[in-house]
């Protein structure tokens, strides 16, 4: 049944042919497929396509530059764009959005009542509006019929700009208005710009708060313990967090305040490229009706081809996070006791697993690193370092000090035992080595976050310093010394000084 809810403050849908209020998962899954939006796999799923761009735009996204906010932000990393060309292109929108049909959906970021934000999203799209409902926190019945939203998200995703006229620099847009608590998206069907414009609001309002904002995803133990796992994209944070021994608070985003940890978010947004059942049995499971599966192929008797990535390698899945059978509802945490930075690096150079110390830690969440390969970018023939400050630059408004100087204030405060977790390549660089068997890593964080490596003879690694574990159960001793897995080891040795420079290089930028 749909529900209404207060008037929009940003535009006037009078003018609208329909406007869908709140409209259930059934229900939107219905009207996706009435006008040709997807189809359903054999256990229900919603495929679909997101067009040009299957992936972000980051090129496209800016923030109005206006005075509540503009001392803040940190514009070397931010593009801005005029309060003028920003209401020009808001009549546009309102412009186009007459005589469609609607979809909205009223939503919560943030899972601790205490710092979340209500959001209302605007979309033409149905299975935009399915999106956004699985991955934002979803009211009940009395918080929709008091929900008054505090910002707004409008995602006009058939609407395409001018760049000479509108001031943009492509056909896409993705505009943040601090002032008006307004997102405009537009010319781009892929559905985690909202997403990540929810997370980018959140990165500017909560750190003013004393609230730390983080890029990373979050699960608990038996015993009660909190771990945090940051990370790029591709690393790891959505597997391994996704652990049938522990309890998943959320696979992505999530805020650490004076309570504890809180996941920002109602759902998970899952890689699907090569899942396999054996690897990944509970993101395998949670894909059915509900979910929504963006470019993923299908066999002629409607299971997905994971394996098949000929529309992109970045196949999607989203489902709502109580799709997880041991998910932690509310989502939310007490203060981490172990806190694991993920890289996959292609070099084949760092350690599997590694103690850091609180010096390296904020180090390593500055510089970000993980490793491009060959064929994931036009023109990349060979692993190429990539640098991302605090795990998530392109969402940061605010300078990646403030993060760091946050995160490393709540680690002195509870202690956390920080690690570094390399989930790429070992025997040598990508092309070269193999990826790290996941059940390898599965092992060493288990064991990592249980204790088992407390009493473990650490040994200082000589090029990078990190503490290497000498043992860990389940694992060969081999594998955690990457020099003893390359048939050369002063070929090892040169590409891991090649990398030291290239970290000690980067963080110049912070001193």
């Amino acid at each position: 049944m749909a529900t209404t809810a207060q008037p929009t403050t940003h535009f006037d849908l009078d003018s609208a042919v329909s406007v869908h209020y709140n409209l259930s998962a059934p229900e939107l899954i219905e009207h996706a497929l009435r006008k040709g939006e997807g189809v359903l796999t054999e256990k229900g799923a919603l495929v679909t396509r997101t067009g040009k761009y299957t992936g972000r735009t980051p090129k496209d996204k800016h923030i109005v530059r206006e005075p509540g906010s503009e001392g803040r932000v940190w514009w070397e990393n931010n593009r801005e764009f005029s309060q003028e060309k920003f209401e020009a292109l808001k009549d546009k929108v309102a412009e186009h959005l007459k005589g469609r049909e609607l979809y909205v959906v009223d939503a919560y970021g943030g899972a601790d009542p205490m710092h979340r934000i209500n959001i209302r999203v605007i979309v033409e799209k149905p299975w935009h509006a399915l999106f956004i409902k699985t991955l934002l926190i979803r009211p009940d019945a009395a918080g929709l019929a008091s929900f008054m939203a505090d910002w707004t998200i409008v995602d006009a995703s058939e609407m395409t700009a001018e760049p000479p006229v509108d001031g943009t620099q492509g056909e896409a847009f993705i505009m943040l208005n601090f002032a008006e608590r307004l997102v405009l998206i537009g010319g781009t069907q892929y559905a985690g710009e909202m997403k990540k414009s929810v997370f980018t609001i959140l990165n500017y309002i909560l750190p003013i708060k004393g609230v730390l904002s983080m890029h990373c995803s979050a699960n608990i133990g038996a015993a009660g313990d909190t771990a945090l796992f940051f990370g790029l994209s591709g690393t790891g944070k959505t597997t391994l967090s996704a652990d049938p021994d522990r309890r998943l608070i959320g696979d992505d985003e999530h805020g650490w305040s004076e309570e504890g940890v809180f996941n920002f978010e109602g759902g998970c947004y899952a890689k699907c490229i090569n899942l396999s059942k054996d690897s990944e049995p509970q993101i395998w499971d949670a894909i059915k009706f509900g979910s929504v599966l963006e470019n993923v192929i299908l066999k002629a008797d409607r299971t997905p081809d994971y394996e098949d990535a000929s529309i992109t390698e970045n196949t999607r899945v989203s489902y709502p996070v109580d799709y997880i059978e041991n998910a932690v509802l509310p989502s939310v945490g007490g203060h981490p006791v172990n806190i694991c930075f993920l890289t996959a690096d292609a070099f084949g150079v760092l350690p599997p697993i590694s103690r850091l110390t609180e010096d390296q830690a904020m180090d390593q969440f500055l510089l970000g690193y993980t490793a491009k390969v060959a064929g994931t970018e036009a023109g990349v023939k060979e692993p190429t370092a990539t640098f991302s400050t605090c795990f998530g630059a392109p969402f940061l408004p605010l300078h990646p000090t403030v993060y760091a100087e946050m995160l490393r204030d709540k680690i002195r405060k509870h202690g956390a035992k920080v690690w570094l977790v390399n989930t790429g390549w070992t025997g040598g660089p990508y092309g070269v080595g193999q990826r790290m068997s996941i059940h390898y890593t599965r092992s060493m964080v288990k064991q990592a976050l249980s204790g088992g490596l407390d009493d473990v003879a650490l040994e200082a690694h000589p090029i990078f310093g990190f503490s290497v574990p000498r043992s860990c159960d389940q694992v060969p001793d081999a594998v955690l010394d990457p020099r003893t897995t390359w048939s050369d080891p002063a070929a090892y040795d040169a590409k891991a000084n090649e990398l030291k420079s290239m970290f000690d290089e980067q963080i110049k930028k912070f001193r």
